[in-house]
C-alpha cells in the first residue's frame, strides 16, 4: 500500500486502523466471485452487511480488487470498472481528503455508475451511463437493492447529492 501510494502520511488514516476484507459477490458472468476491499476497521461490519444483501439479491459487480493493482490510480481503477474502497487520496479537484482516504467509502461498478461534476464524467469512459433512465447490468438507481442495502447500515448514496452526482459512491458520513 505504501509502495503504490494508496496509503500515505498526508491523506490516510493510521495504517493500523485498516483491514483487508474478502467478500463474496455475483459477477457480471452470473457466477460467485471473491473480492478484496481495504476498509477502516469501524466500517467493516456495515460494508460486509450491505454487500451480503447485494450477494443475496444477486446484484452483479464486475470486479473487486484493491487499488494497489492500479498503482493507486483512481481513474485507472474506475475505467476497469473496479469496485473499491480505501485509497488515500483527495476529493477530485480539491485538497480535502476523500472519505476513501479514511476507509469509510466504497464505489460500486464505477463505469455503469459514474460521477458527474461540473459537466465532467468520471471515469472519462463512462459517458454512455450518464443517462440514468436506462437500465443496464450493474447500474444503481434510487430506491434499488444497492441503495436500500447501504441505507440499512446507515450509509448514504452519492446519487442523492445535489451539487454533483456520484452514483457509484456510498459513505458512512454522506460525503
Amino acid at each position: 500500500m505504501i509502495e503504490s501510494g494508496s496509503w500515505n502520511g498526508t491523506c490516510s488514516v493510521p495504517f493500523a486502523d485498516l483491514r483487508l476484507v474478502r467478500v463474496s459477490y455475483w459477477g457480471f458472468d452470473q457466477t460467485p466471485h471473491t473480492g478484496e476491499l481495504v476498509l477502516n476497521e469501524d466500517a467493516v461490519d456495515a460494508v460486509v452487511s450491505a454487500l451480503g444483501a447485494l450477494y443475496d439479491a444477486r446484484f452483479p459487480i464486475r470486479k473487486m480488487v484493491t487499488v494497489e493493482d492500479y498503482g493507486a490510480d483512481d481513474e485507472m481503477s474506475m475505467r476497469d470498472d473496479n469496485s473499491s474502497a480505501f485509497n488515500g487520496r483527495f476529493v477530485e479537484g480539491t485538497t480535502s481528503c476523500s472519505q476513501h482516504a479514511y476507509g469509510r467509502a466504497i464505489d460500486i461498478n464505477p463505469l455503469e455508475n459514474p460521477m458527474v461534476k461540473d459537466g465532467k464524467v468520471y471515469p472519462a469512459t463512462a459517458g454512455d451511463f450518464v443517462d440514468r433512465d436506462q437500465e443496464a447490468t450493474g447500474m444503481i438507481h434510487a430506491g434499488d437493492v444497492v441503495v436500500r442495502a447501504f441505507a440499512g447500515v446507515g450509509w448514504s448514496w452519492g446519487g442523492d447529492w445535489h451539487s454533483l452526482k456520484d452514483w457509484q459512491h456510498f459513505s458512512a458520513n454522506g460525503r
